[in-house]
């Protein structure tokens, strides 16, 4: 079986926050979230990682970047690409944007030969959540009767930002700590201890205790297959729907995967707070919290150079 690797989502331009927000140091020795992160992947067994970049990025990130993970892990490059589409269809006039976070997993689809891992470039996870997953890829391949898939589960309340809303999968869990259902939220925000949603313009509480997804996600390799046969049929929709903003979320094929019974997904519940540069109102938050777990030892100074 393949040892599982790392793949990092790290294609967008960070509107909201105004930059390529995931080369922004947070940490001395100009370390950004993804360093930290791919530092605890590193710790929990992963060995490669794979950037999903735009093209016009490649330069600036292997030189601000990739240089300086490359001292402790292999790393590889895929490039998420607006005209990577299926044949017979053609961009839309005014469509800029790729076709989001299941697109993205697919332009690595040449260089991922087994299981993997999947998360965003800007947030931080905690090093439970990637020993978790490891594991859990390396002991649980795909069974006749199902694929095998985990996930990262979070609480709401320890997801959210002071700053303005963020976008979550909310999830529906089983007894036996399996997801039932997972529904993509684009609008939530911080409600006192709790929080709320908006959905067709009204809002509506949320839980802080809420299980949601962090978009930090274990598949096997039978995923990039379900996502290359889904593509036509979720472009379909969109071009129809909202051509120029309209996207391909890992949620919405992962839903469908688990309604149709195709898979399972094993919620591996984590009680780490999440950190992150949704806004550049964030940044001090993060720094200050990566200080403090550098100063406690849970992190080196320099983090690849140890």
């Amino acid at each position: 079986m393949e040892k599982p690797v790392l793949v990092v989502l790290a294609a967008g331009m960070g509107s909201r926050y105004g930059g390529l927000k995931q080369m922004d140091a947070v940490g001395g020795h100009g370390q950004s979230i993804m360093d930290y992160s791919i530092y605890d992947a590193r710790r929990a067994g992963f060995e490669t990682v794979i950037f999903v970049i735009k093209k016009e990025l490649e330069a600036d990130f292997r030189q601000i970047v990739g240089s300086r993970i490359s001292r402790g892990m292999n790393v590889r490059y895929a490039f998420q690409a607006l005209d990577d589409i299926p044949a017979g269809y053609t961009v839309p006039a005014g469509r800029v944007k790729p076709w989001g976070t299941t697109h993205a997993v697919l332009a690595a689809r040449e260089i991922v030969h087994g299981p993997f891992a999947v998360i965003n470039a800007d947030d931080y996870y905690g090093p439970e959540a990637f020993r978790m997953i490891y594991d859990y890829l390396s002991g649980r391949p795909d069974t006749a009767e199902k694929y095998q898939y985990a996930m990262a589960g979070y609480q709401l309340g320890n997801t959210v930002t002071e700053h303005g809303s963020v976008s979550r999968g909310v999830c529906e869990v089983d007894g036996s700590g399996f997801l039932r259902d997972i529904v993509e939220r684009t609008c939530i925000e911080k409600d006192g201890e709790n929080a709320r949603v908006s959905i067709d313009g009204a809002w509506q509480p949320l839980s802080g205790n809420t299980p949601v997804s962090m978009n930090f996600w274990g598949f096997q390799h039978s995923f990039l297959e379900e996502a290359q046969a889904a593509f036509p049929r979720y472009l379909e929709r969109i071009l129809s729907e909202n051509p120029e903003k309209g996207e391909f979320y890992l949620p919405a094929l992962v839903s469908d995967l688990l309604k149709s019974g195709k898979a399972q997904v094993k919620v591996l519940s984590c009680g780490e707070k999440w950190f992150g540069v949704t806004y550049r109102e964030d940044k001090p938050t993060v720094v200050n919290a990566l200080r403090e777990k550098t100063e406690a030892g849970q992190y080196p100074e320099n983090l690849w150079d140890s």
